[in-house]
């Protein structure tokens, strides 16, 4: 499992590192009825280069902060992908 702060209602969706070294996803939905959480799974996705299929809310679906699980990927290869995503750069 790989720990996320969501925000919701962010001007711009993507991934950024937050203030205590963890991963920041900023999404346009807001918190109501599961939007922020369908438009979180869409972010990481396409971040990861994976089908939103693999990307689950572990724990956390209705708090900032979340825990997400990646089929076929280790914790540590999801850390490196998204840190290298919110980077800027192609972690493959």
């Amino acid at each position: 499992m790989v720990a996320i702060t969501v925000k919701p209602r962010s001007s711009r969706a993507g991934l950024a590192a937050d203030g205590a070294g963890g991963l920041l996803v900023r999404v346009h939905a807001p918190a109501a009825e599961g939007a922020a959480n369908q438009e979180c799974v869409q972010v990481l996705a396409d971040a990861l280069g994976m089908p939103k299929t693999a990307v689950q809310i572990a724990r956390g679906s209705k708090s900032r902060r979340k825990h997400i699980l990646v089929a076929g990927l280790t914790a540590e290869e999801v850390r490196e992908r998204l840190s290298a995503a919110a980077k800027g750069s192609d972690p493959r």
